[in-house]
């Protein structure tokens, strides 16, 4: 029970960090900034005596993956000069942002917190059955004894 609140808890801050990035690409209007780092009584002496705070760690990478650089080689071939290539087909015509329609991700996030909440939920009422059920049965069996 505890291990499975520890993990759903965990999992719920982690979608719901993952839903203010989204917000933060997909709806500005809804982005919330992320808290401002709260400062030690002896690091706000330090900052206010001229000192500089201490820096968070940096994301590792390319999203945080470790990669650091993605390179694309192509060879050139200098050798083949021919025409130069056909124009581009027609498309469907210019390119229109959607406002507010992509959201379906975001959605999802939201769906799969709401799941957490009730597995939550219901692991809290089975815990709660299960601690009457044997506060019962000590009870009978107390009763049983004397």
């Amino acid at each position: 029970y505890k291990e499975l609140m520890a993990s759903d808890g965990a999992a719920k801050e982690v979608l719901g960090f993952a839903k203010i990035r989204l917000n933060k690409f997909y709806n500005p209007k809804l982005y919330k900034a992320a808290p401002k780092q709260e400062l030690t009584e002896e690091e706000r002496i330090f900052v206010n005596n001229g000192g500089t705070p201490t820096p968070t760690e940096a994301p590792g990478g390319i999203a945080d993956t470790g990669v650091a650089v993605l390179a694309q080689v192509r060879m050139h071939n200098q050798l083949n000069t021919a025409a130069a290539p056909a124009p581009p087909p027609d498309t469907w015509g210019a390119y229109q942002k959607k406002d507010e329609n992509s959201n379906g991700v975001i959605s999802m996030i939201d769906l799969l917190i709401k799941d957490l909440e009730k597995e939550m939920t219901e692991a809290k009422t089975g815990e709660n059955e299960a601690e009457s059920d044997y506060q019962a049965m000590m009870g009978e069996a107390a009763a049983k004894r004397t």
